[in-house]
């Protein structure tokens, strides 16, 4: 009987905390213009990775290495901007797109 109203408080403690902060639900939605751009250009990486690999220009182990460093400069994106309140600032935008541009150039064209 206890271990169920333990279990049970559980639940709506949990249930509570996700309707109490729709806030920052909604603000996640909203993109910043440079964080906008920095995901952009991540998901555009990651289909030049995929086209690379279709092609046949690099192997299987190197697209999953690329696309692994990709998703994690968009982590980074998502981590500044939960620090901001939802929007990165110019400088993380510049340390980003610094990241992004080593791995452009490991794509190539």
């Amino acid at each position: 009987m206890f271990k169920a109203k333990i279990v049970l408080a559980a639940a709506a403690i949990a249930t509570l905390a996700g309707i109490a902060n729709p806030a920052a639900a909604s603000e996640w939605g909203r993109h910043h213009p440079r964080q906008e751009q920095v995901l952009k250009r991540e998901h555009h990486q990651i289909a030049r990775i995929n086209h690379e690999r279709r092609e046949g220009e690099i192997s299987r182990g190197q697209a999953r290495a690329m696309r692994a460093d990709a998703r994690s400069v968009a982590r980074q994106d998502h981590a500044m901007a939960r620090a901001n309140g939802g929007y990165i600032t110019r400088h993380q935008q510049r340390v980003l797109n610094h990241e992004q541009n080593g791995l452009s150039h490991a794509i190539g064209h």
